[in-house]
Formats: structure tokens, sequence, C-alpha cells
């Protein structure tokens, strides 16, 4: 490719002629970008590339390594309002689509990689973020679209990766020379796969001793030889076949999964970004998983768009001022802005990592992402509701077109007078389009499994709850003596500092009520950010920051204690977490070495 992708039209120039070998109903794909089951999928990607022409404010940035304006998508976030913009991106896009526009698994493995490279380099004296560097440099100034490619087929879920009987379940390295690695095995379901120009291989879960093949980070075009995908089935998903516009729901935009099969694929050294660093694994799939579950602030945007459907066909109906269908309404809209108010909040209380990027609110983003695994379906459920049996009842559209019946159809389906019944029709496929149809797929099955199934948040809930903390507050209030002293050292446990430090005009309303921002509270929210992420030499260089911000040193020595469990208040009941507490301990005694 010649010249940079910047433009809708020159995206999908950009996916012909590229010969992938794509199956799909046990046919290979003469030209995927023609193909109308494939096509709405397309279609969704593009609109990213129109939403940065029409809002270039909202869906670009200016990158630091080119010092040009580029897609938002192919961005490091460089504070947290670059976070919080991805999140209105976001779902600005689910207005527009209703359906999934793939290109969010990229963007969140790229920042994701951004510290973890730099971690690794670290510790283990790698050149792995210098090349990422370079490859996300090049990737900004060609414009193109990069896919993630991080859950493995995993085989016996019993077994670690080199215990499986099959070991191409898990993508692995086949062979190593000097100029590069070869990758075996499949990664499954992957979102947008096809629609990309590279995917980002990465790990899946945390490895061990005996996993070293398996923990590898490579890019890879998605036209290199070796690799096959095989597309992945929708519900209704020929629809789009058919010919007509009504019965699809949603004709022009779609989502896309496919299995990815690599067979021997070469990758070369410069394109290699972890090989071999096991404790790094898990670090990585934290990192991703914390950027993407508050990434599901889409689907807000497309619950957006159901909310208005069902209220559409409310009115179509006549009864939109009925109490009730109000009421049903108002708690579809309550739960959409919950799913977004914890998103967009992971992201305003993010924190700056070593390598320059920021890192959301872990908590704050599983609790996004496991609203999503709910509250989509009770959307849904209310939007059926709403629409009534003839959502999944009515005649299809060469009925409603036939000479004979058609007439009988728009008799006996007529609404409100004054609505035409093909508009009646239309809005109801659509909610059965997504809560039912193609776009359900991205509405509710990947809300649910997407980005770590819903247990996968609870046990990151479950290990930054700090209940011994909450404990000590209650006794203080109740008066009970615990001779801890916890609640009396955590300062600004909610990171309340670190918000007016990096948002200034907030700050400014503080300090005119009276109140000055605590030095250091964006240093030790992120020093304790890293320890819960298992990077001790992150923490301990945020720690010398925190060292002369009086009660924050308490504050902090008090969260590592907490990590460590060596308090009698945390001892065998305290909370699980990701450091190991030599970690936390470390980071202790540097602070308590000059607060005392």
């Amino acid at each position: 490719m010649n010249s940079p992708i910047r433009s809708a039209e020159d995206y999908i120039a950009s996916l012909r002629g590229r010969k992938l070998r794509v199956f799909l109903f046990g046919e290979l794909v003469e030209e995927p970008v023609d193909h109308p089951l494939i096509r709405p999928s397309i279609n969704a990607v593009s609109e990213t590339f129109e939403l940065a022409a029409r809002n270039p404010e909202l869906g670009t940035a200016v990158s630091p390594y080119t010092g040009e304006r580029i897609n938002r998508f192919l961005h490091v976030a460089g504070s947290a309002q670059d976070l919080i913009l991805q999140n209105k991106m976001q779902r600005r896009l689910g207005q527009l689509t209703g359906t999934c526009f793939q290109r969010c698994v990229g963007m969140d493995a790229i920042n994701a990689l951004h510290s973890v490279t730099f971690d690794i380099d670290a510790a283990h004296g790698t050149g792995y973020h210098g090349r990422f560097i370079a490859f996300v440099t090049e990737m900004q100034r060609a414009g193109f679209v990069i896919g993630g490619a991080m859950t493995d087929a995993k085989g016996d879920r019993s077994k670690a990766p080199h215990e499986q009987a099959d070991p191409d379940v898990f993508v692995h390295v086949s062979r190593r020379t000097d100029e590069g690695i070869w990758l075996r095995g499949a990664k499954a379901h992957q979102t947008g796969c096809i629609n990309s120009h590279w995917l980002l291989v990465m790990p899946t879960m945390r490895l061990g001793p005996g996993d070293e093949d398996y923990a590898i980070v490579g890019a890879v075009p998605v036209d290199a030889p070796g690799i096959t995908y095989i597309y992945g089935r929708q519900s209704c998903d020929t629809r789009s076949m058919e010919g007509g516009d009504i019965d699809p729901g949603n004709r022009k935009f779609g989502g896309q999964e496919a299995m990815i099969i690599f067979d021997d694929v070469f990758v070369p050294r410069e394109r290699v970004f972890m090989d071999r660093e096991i404790e790094f694994a898990a670090t990585l799939v934290e990192r991703f998983t914390g950027y993407h579950r508050r990434s599901y602030v889409c689907k807000s945007g497309v619950g957006d768009v159901l909310i208005g459907a069902a209220a559409t066909i409310a009115d179509f109906n006549g009864v939109e001022k009925v109490s009730h269908v109000r009421d049903k309404l108002v708690e579809m809209t309550h739960l959409n802005e919950t799913i977004y108010a914890t998103g967009i909040a992971a992201s305003y209380q993010a924190v700056p990592m070593k390598s320059g990027v920021w890192l959301c609110d872990d908590m704050l983003a599983n609790v996004c992402k496991h609203h999503v695994t709910r509250f989509p379906y009770e959307i849904s459920r209310l939007a059926q509701d709403l629409a009534g049996g003839l959502m999944v009842t009515q005649p299809s559209e060469q009925d409603l077109r036939h000479a004979e019946i058609g007439p009988l159809m728009r008799k006996y389906l007529q609404g409100r007078a004054d609505i035409p019944v093909e508009d009646r029709l239309r809005i109801l496929r659509l909610i059965e389009n997504m809560t039912l149809g193609r776009n359900a797929v991205g509405y509710l099955t990947e809300s649910l499994h997407g980005a770590g199934s819903p247990q996968a948040q609870r046990i990151q809930i479950l290990r930054q709850m700090q209940l011994d903390f909450k404990k000590e507050l209650a006794k203080t209030l109740a008066g009970i003596e615990s001779g801890d002293g916890v609640a009396a050292e955590f300062v600004d446990y909610m990171g309340v500092s670190g918000c007016f430090r990096h948002l200034p005009a907030f700050a400014s309303d503080r300090r005119h009520a009276g109140h000055s921002p605590a030095p250091g509270g964006a240093a030790r929210r992120g020093a304790v950010h890293h320890l819960l992420f298992g990077d001790v030499a992150g923490a301990l260089y945020l720690a010398d920051q925190v060292r002369a911000a009086g009660t924050l040193r308490g504050a902090l020595a008090t969260e590592c204690l907490g990590l460590c469990g060596n308090r009698r208040a945390h001892a065998g009941r305290g909370p699980v977490v990701r450091c190991r507490p030599p970690a936390a301990q470390s980071v202790f005694h540097r602070l308590r070495g000059h607060a005392l």
C-alpha cells in the first residue's frame, strides 16, 4: 500500500485483492469485500473512518510519534482525557452502527502492550519496547486497522497449555531462528480479524513453567502465508443474502467473528514483542482486560439505539404516553447510563505508567464489564416486552411485496393510522435484529463472554475490594478498638486528589471552595495500581515521588501492608492480590524508611 488510509473509501479499497483464505459455508470466499454476508461488518469498521472525518476532535488524536492527526483507535493514551475520549467515541459509534465496530480490541492491545513491553525490557534487558513503538508508528502513518488475536481454543480447561494432548489448541512457537519465529495453533471467534490489516497475537491466560513457547506476542499481517480464516455464523445472518432491506433489521451494519488457523506462520524478530517471558503473560492479560472491560461502554451506544427503537414502536402503536411504557423506558435508560457511568469513571480515574501510557482504574473497569454481562439482557427483555409478539412472528418482506397478500398484511398489521405499516415492520425487525438476530451476538452474548466471562470480573473485584479496610472504617465509627489503626492512616481511598491533580478545571473548583488538592495523590494511587499489576519497579518509582507527601506516605504504606497481608487484620483472610507479598513489602519499607 502506497498511500495512507484516511477515509472510508480508502479503507474499503485497501481490503480488496488480498487473496485471503476465508471459508464460509464450506467454500473459499473469492472476495470478502463483495460478499453480502460479510459486507455489513466491513461497513461498521468504515464508520470509524467516517466519524474521524466528520468529528476529528472525537475520532482522531495527534500522535506523539508522527506529530500528525491519526485515527483515535491507533492512539496511545497519554492522559486520562485520552481514555475518556476513547469512551465517548465508542458510545457514539455504537449509536451510529447499532453493532460492534470491531476496532476496540486492537486499540486496547496497543495501550496494554505499551507498558508491558517497557516493563519486560526493564526486567530482562530486552528490546521489545523500541520495536513496539516502531510498529505502532508505522501503523499510525499507514492508517491501518489493527485486530487482536487473544482467545485460544483452549482444549481441556483443567490443563495448562503445555499439558494439552494437542499442543495446537493454544497458539505457540513451533520453530525459532535468528530471523524470527513460526506460530502454530488457532485463535477462536476473533472480532473483526478479516476486516483488519494486522493482527496482534497475544497469550490468553496466566502462564507458568513449561508454557514458555506459549508466552508469545507478535504482529502478523492478516494476509500472511499460512493463515486460514473460518467465518463464524450469526443468528439470522443469511437474511442479508435474501435481497430486500426490511427483514435483516439492520441491513447496513453488522459484526464479525472468525476462527484464525496459524499453520507455521512466520513472524520476523522486529515484530516480536514477547518471547518466553511467562511471568508477564498475566500482566498483559490483566492490563488488556482492564482497558477492554471499560471499552464496553460501546454497549451503551448500542443501548441508545435499542431504547430509541422501543420508544418508537410504542409511539407507532399509540401507547407512548401510557405510564408503564414510560416506566420501562426509564428503567432501560437507567441501566444503560449505569454501564456508561462506570466505564467512563474507570477512564477518569486512570493513572500513568512508567512507559508514559495511562492505565484505567481496574476496579471500575471490572464493575463496568460486570454490568454489561447483565444489563443488556434486561434492556433487551424490556424492548421485546414493548415490541410485542409480532417482532418474531411477522411475515417476510417478500410477502409484504406480494400482489395478493401484501394488501392483506397492510390492512391487518396497521397500527396508528398515520404510520405506514412498512415503518412499523422495519422497527420491529430492528428490535429483533438487536435482541435475537445478527447483532444480538455483539450486544448480548459477546457482552456476556467478551473480555472474560462474568466470573473473571468477580475474581478481579474480589482481589481489590479491600474488605479489611472497610471493616476498620466500620469498627472506628462503631467505637470498636482494633489496634491496627488502618482507618486512621488510609487517606484518599477513592483517589480523589489524583483526580484533582489531573483535571485542572475540577481542581480549580475545589480551590475556590477553600480546599487544596492533596499533593502526591495520583502518585500514591499509581504506586498501588502498579503493585496490583505486579509491577514492582513501577511502584518503587512512584513511591519515591510520594515520600514528601506527608500523610499520603502513611496511606500508601498502609495499602502496601494490606497487599502484603502481613498485619493481623489481613492475616489469612485478606483479599487475593496479583503481586507477591515481597513486592508490596519492598515499597512499604522504602516509604517507611523515610516516614519514620
